[in-house]
């Protein structure tokens, strides 16, 4: 997590301060609990709010603490004695660690979750302006690489568009299975704490309580979550490498904004080069690579261990803060991206007009043709237009096995353009309920 790749907002949610006041907030709503069951003085419970509701903690001294004692929680509920005073005898009472700290990974977890949802929702918007915007924008579809039929920008905005609903749906899932709340336990019994406690902490803090926490709240939580946001990662990258193609200079169909006194090269100046989208696919890389150690997390030994707990002391905050950056870049990307429809076109005619070529096949079965003799016959012309650069459509009228079936007239109407748009509306009804 650095800040070069990260936002205020998501690394907000990780800093220590913050995991602090959440670990406060997690011990005082359990003693209200114990209170309300009379396990502890009403009146301790209310000083224990009171004495450190806004409090700002003392990070350095935390550490000190932790330092000697060689365990953070401890050194927490130290520091926070400090301000209590003695009816911080109360607090933590029937806990374990694992029921602060799991639980508050969960709330840092549900709260991340929501700014990437809010994120998405920020790129699909983006998505569906543009996708209107060149709805009707010839451009060439290609398939490994080579011009294949005509598609429109707008309906690969569109594909993107629906990818990124997904997306938000997994990331709605995975908050989902992470919102769990362990208050339980040494090994999950409650042996020392009323179930109704953890019922009370769970509900106060957006969570549900976990059905069995063994100590820890199981892990293949956190791995489906990690897991999702990988997925989500993986749809950054194929749009960004979409784009990254677009620009290169043989297609040059689109491209990201170059801003006034943006450089490309400390050695050439002409250079304009997909620096966002480059780095949005090395960022997706990483975000990927954080959900296969959140699996391996999954198998920890009896009822815990800790061996996971390092693991995701990193991977927490940079699987969502990398996640968080990468989605708001590709937004900006998306909303200033510059798109050339006459170079689209101009693509598009390269070929001269191969991409008709399906058509004719198809019109020609229609005729009487074998399927396997209109193949050949249509590729036996197509072929003179990638080695030769002829007109497709006048090496078709001209051979007399062709032209014995259709008409020139009918020909000509099967290089039309628009015959291939003719769903389109159809399609962005399915996306966007609108046409």
């Amino acid at each position: 997590m650095i800040p070069r790749y990260s936002r205020p907002q998501m690394t907000a949610i990780w800093e220590p301060q913050t995991k602090f006041k959440i670990w406060f907030e997690i011990e005082a709503h359990a003693c209200d609990a114990l209170a309300e069951l009379g396990v502890i003085p009403r009146e301790a419970a209310a000083t224990i709010w009171a004495q450190a509701r806004d409090v700002t903690f003392d990070v350095d001294r935390i550490d000190a603490i932790e330092r000697e004692v060689k365990h953070d929680v401890i050194a927490f509920l130290t520091h926070l004695a400090e301000f209590v005073g003695p009816d911080s005898r109360f607090v933590h009472q029937g806990m374990t660690s694992s029921d602060v700290l799991d639980t508050c990974l969960n709330v840092q977890l549900v709260r991340a979750a929501d700014l990437l949802i809010a994120d998405v929702d920020a790129l699909l918007a983006a998505l569906e302006r543009r996708a209107f915007e060149h709805k009707l924008t010839p451009t060439i579809g290609r398939s490994h690489g080579i011009h294949a039929e005509p598609t429109t920008f707008g309906l690969k905005l569109a594909q993107a568009h629906v990818e990124f609903q997904r997306a938000r749906k997994r990331l709605e899932i995975a908050r989902e299975e992470v919102a769990t709340c362990a208050i339980s336990g040494a090994v999950g019994t409650f042996a020392n704490i009323d179930p109704r406690v953890e019922e009370h902490v769970a509900a106060a803090m957006g969570l549900t309580p976990e059905p069995v926490s063994t100590q820890v709240i199981p892990r293949d939580r956190h791995a489906m979550y990690f897991a999702a946001l990988g997925v989500v990662a993986s749809s950054v990258e194929r749009l960004a490498t979409e784009i990254r193609h677009l620009q290169r200079t043989e297609v040059y169909e689109a491209e990201e904004y170059f801003s006034p006194g943006q450089k490309g090269s400390s050695a050439m100046p002409h250079k304009r080069n997909p620096v966002l989208t480059e780095n949005l696919t090395g960022l997706a890389r990483l975000v990927r690579g954080y959900a296969m150690p959140a699996m391996e997390n999954v198998a920890l030994w009896h009822e815990r261990d800790i061996s996971h707990s390092s693991v995701e002391r990193m991977i927490g905050p940079d699987a969502t803060v990398t996640l968080d950056f990468a989605l708001v870049r590709l937004t900006n990307v998306i909303d200033k991206l510059v798109v050339y429809p006459k170079n689209m076109q101009a693509n598009l005619d390269k070929l001269g007009g191969l991409h008709n070529s399906q058509r004719v096949l198809l019109a020609l079965t229609q005729k009487g043709v074998s399927r396997e003799d209109s193949y050949r016959l249509v590729q036996r012309n197509a072929m003179k237009t990638w080695e030769h650069g002829a007109d497709f459509l006048t090496e078709l009228k001209a051979d007399p096995e062709v032209s014995a079936r259709l008409s020139a007239a009918e020909l000509e109407a099967m290089f039309d353009l628009g015959y291939h748009f003719k769903h389109v509306d159809t399609i962005f009804t399915r996306v966007f309920g609108r046409a």
